[in-house]
C-alpha cells in the first residue's frame, strides 16, 4: 500500500502544468493526500472527480478563495471522513490571530480505514516576523492531541507540510536559518512533541543520519537546482506501524510545486 503525501500550491496550477496526470500515472500512489490545494468551490471538485475516477476524492477548501485546503484521493473505499479538528480541541486551544482563524482553511482531512487512520495537515506558516508563533504553540499541540486521541482507537499516518525543519539534517543551511521562520526553537520543540507522543518520523527512522534530503525549495536563486532546501514535508506514523513500512520516499524529481511529494510503502500486516 502506497500513502503520498505532496503540497501541490495550487492544484489546479499543477493540472495546467501538464504535471498532475503524470505523476498518478508513475506512481500509483494508493492514498494521496494534498495540501495547499487552493480549491475553494465545488468545480475543482467536480472535474477532478470526472478526470481521475479511479480514486474517491474528499476535498476540504478554506473559507477564504484561493487559500490553503487540502484534499486526499483513495483507492480504498474509507470507513468515517472527518474534515477539522473536533470541537472541544478547537474550544481547548487558541487558533485564530489576526491572519485569521485556522479552523476555518480547511487545513486538517482525515479519513478512517479497517485498520488505521490517514490523516493529512497543512501547518500554519509561523510568517518571516516570527508573528505566527504565538498561534503555532496552539497549533501543534492542537493536531498532537487529536492525533494522541485517534492513536486510542487504532493505529495513526499523519503527513503534509508541517512547516518545520527538525533538526539540522533536514535543511541546507542550518546555522543561517536558526531561529528564522521553520527552524525556531518553538517550532522544532513542536514536533518533539509529536515524537514524545509515540510517533515515528518514517523518514528519518529509515534514513536517520543523511542529509541532502528536502521536500521545499525557494524559488530564489535556482535553489531547487543546487539543492539547497528543506525537509518540512513528513509521513509520521504510530510506532506500531513501524514494522509495516517497507519504504519512506522524498520524490524531488517530481516536479509541479515549490513542495516535493514524500511516501511510504507498507506491507500487509
Amino acid at each position: 500500500m502506497k500513502i503520498y503525501s505532496w503540497n501541490v500550491n495550487g492544484i489546479r496550477a499543477v493540472e495546467k502544468k501538464g504535471l498532475f496526470e503524470p505523476f498518478l500515472k508513475n506512481h500509483q500512489p494508493d492514498v494521496l493526500c494534498l495540501q495547499e490545494t487552493k480549491a475553494h468551490d465545488g468545480l475543482v471538485s467536480e472535474e477532478f472527480a470526472a478526470k481521475y475516477p479511479e480514486y474517491e476524492q474528499y476535498w476540504h477548501g478554506a473559507e477564504r478563495k484561493g487559500y490553503s485546503g487540502t484534499a486526499i484521493f483513495t483507492k480504498i473505499s474509507p470507513k468515517n471522513v472527518i474534515f477539522g479538528l473536533p470541537e472541544d480541541i478547537q474550544e481547548q486551544y487558541h487558533l485564530d490571530d489576526t491572519y485569521g482563524d485556522t479552523t476555518k482553511e480547511g487545513r486538517i482531512t482525515t479519513l478512517e480505514f479497517d485498520d488505521f487512520f490517514v490523516s493529512t495537515v497543512y501547518t500554519p506558516n509561523a510568517k518571516e516576523d516570527l508573528s505566527r508563533i504565538p498561534m503555532r504553540q496552539h497549533w501543534d499541540p492542537a493536531y498532537r492531541d487529536y492525533m494522541k486521541r485517534l492513536a486510542v482507537e487504532k493505529p495513526v499516518i499523519f503527513c503534509g507540510d508541517f512547516n518545520v525543519a527538525h533538526t539540522e539534517l533536514d535543511l541546507a543551511r542550518p546555522k543561517e536559518n536558526k531561529g528564522k521562520k521553520g527552524f525556531t526553537d518553538e517550532e522544532r520543540a513542536g514536533f518533539d512533541d509529536f515524537l514524545a507522543a509515540g510517533f515515528v518520523d518514517t523518514f528519518r527512522q529509515l534514513h536517520p543520519d543523511e542529509n541532502g534530503h528536502y521536500t521545499w525549495w525557494s524559488h530564489w536563486g535556482q535553489a531547487r537546482d543546487r539543492n539547497v532546501g528543506w525537509r518540512i514535508d513528513y509521513v509520521m506514523a504510530s510506532r506500531d506501524l513501524l514494522p509495516l513500512v517497507q519504504t519512506a520516499r522524498i520524490h524531488a524529481d517530481v516536479l509541479g510545486s515549490d513542495h516535493c511529494p514524500v511516501s511510504i510503502t507498507l506491507s500487509h500486516s
